[in-house]
């Protein structure tokens, strides 16, 4: 294929090279002349592993040239990957000035141009930005429809500096956000024979899956650090600790914990979470990230609360109580936190849960429920259907079948659902249905 690459940073002269490497023919454009004339001298614009022995060979093939013209490159292309740069503004926002200044070039080259042209976006921006921002740009130069005229995908990078030649040839993944099936087709056709998992995506998906990778990678450092650092002040070696800690591929690494759904509790969690930030309290080490995680949870419970407010109703039915499905340990169960928040709110409260009968509570979890919630006997009911004769909104945190079974699709009560029901797709086009984060 016939490829423009704009922006000769790390993302684009990488992509670049090796997309020329894999036998397209390549342009690649930046603003900075001597980026230009490096790649034009066979020689790379940035430091990296291979890059230099790539972009010799790819050029003296004949296979990649740079020019600073971007006329010429849409002249001579069919496809263009967008590489340019999207810091941060002081405040943290996203910098979108050169995404849509080379998008307005992109867009009045193409209106000279004509013939369908596809746009891949692989810089990193926020969801909404393609479609809300770049898109309108585009149709306003062009004066075409994207999708029917012009060709939009996002197709993110996850290419590492040091190693990222080597990324490219063997990703951890390739993700393509399209707006048509042929934009994907297209993007799809650029990565012919590369080894991982193709993922075909919303455009959002693909803009957002940047994100989640680098602030979970952020955290991943980050929750390492701290650690670290509580345990050198407690004198044991962390890197025995993570040794272990990284073995258990069942629950640490692992998808275990990692799908949004409603907030953590029981007897374990909340516990030593407190004991260890006190414990880097004592010693004084500050651990942000494990000291604000039971915050977070707190916020994440809050939100629940908040869709109940939205839905305007008294009489709420709540499924499930305990902290766990299988289980009728309450201590610490956010769904007995959020009953109390509710009961404290003045709702008109009924609960079921097959597992929790208070005549079968005992020991810690009898006294923990007459502690925080001492009028649980009169908002227990009896069955399902108890609970939804009386419901105008159904809070639902269990996955018990003959639960899933009786909730009433269209009309009926709300459902704010806290758990990820398993039809939520179809649920979320219907009117009354709220996802506590989806």
């Amino acid at each position: 294929m016939r490829i423009s690459v704009f922006g000769l940073g790390y993302v684009g002269c990488v992509s670049a090279a090796c997309l020329a490497g894999m036998g397209h023919e390549v342009i690649g454009v930046d603003v900075n002349q001597v980026k230009v004339d490096l790649v034009n001298d066979a020689k790379a614009p940035v430091v990296e592993e291979r890059i230099g022995e790539l972009i010799a060979e790819v050029v003296g093939s004949g296979a990649l040239r740079a020019t600073g013209d971007v006329r010429e490159a849409i002249m001579d292309s069919e496809v263009s990957l967008v590489c340019v740069g999207t810091p941060s503004e002081p405040n943290g926002s996203l910098c979108t000035t050169y995404l849509e200044r080379v998008t307005e070039q992109i867009g009045a080259a193409l209106a000279e141009r004509g013939g369908r042209h596809t746009v891949v976006y692989r810089s990193t921006m926020l969801p909404g930005t393609c479609l809300n921002l770049l898109v309108p740009i585009l149709e306003k130069y062009v004066g075409g429809t994207v999708g029917v005229d012009i060709g939009v995908a996002v197709n993110p990078e996850f290419l590492r500096e040091g190693t990222s030649v080597r990324d490219f040839f063997d990703p951890p993944k390739t993700v393509i956000g399209e707006l048509d099936a042929a934009s994907g087709d297209t993007v799809m056709a650029l990565y012919e024979g590369l080894p991982g998992e193709v993922f075909r995506v919303p455009v959002p998906t693909a803009e957002a899956i940047k994100y989640a990778d680098n602030a979970f990678h952020g955290l991943k450092i980050g929750f390492a650090n701290e650690l670290g650092a509580v345990c050198q002040a407690l004198g044991v070696d962390s890197h025995q600790v993570m040794d272990v800690f990284l073995a258990d591929r069942k629950l640490n690494i692992s998808p275990a914990y990692l799908r949004p759904g409603f907030a953590f509790g029981g007897s374990c969690l909340p516990k030593d979470l407190r004991s260890l930030v006190h414990a880097a309290q004592r010693a004084d080490v500050s651990v942000p990230i494990l000291s604000h995680v039971l915050p977070s949870n707190s916020d994440h419970l809050q939100r629940a609360v908040e869709l109940v407010e939205r839905a305007g109703r008294r009489r709420v039915g709540m499924f499930g109580l305990s902290f766990k499905p299988g289980t009728d340990d309450l201590r610490e169960s956010p769904l007995v936190e959020l009953a109390e928040r509710l009961f404290g709110k003045g709702y008109d409260l009924k609960i079921y849960d097959a597992n929790v009968s208070l005549s079968r509570l005992l020991g810690a979890n009898r006294e923990y429920i007459e502690t925080r919630l001492p009028h649980l006997a009169q908002l227990l009911a009896d069955s399902v259907e108890e609970v939804l004769d009386h419901a105008e909104v159904c809070l639902v945190g269990t996955r018990d079948p003959a639960v899933l079974s009786a909730l009433p699709h269209g009309d009926g009560p709300v459902i704010v659902d806290l758990i990820r029901l398993p039809d939520a797709e179809t649920r979320r086009t219907e009117p009354g249905y709220m996802g506590l984060a989806w």
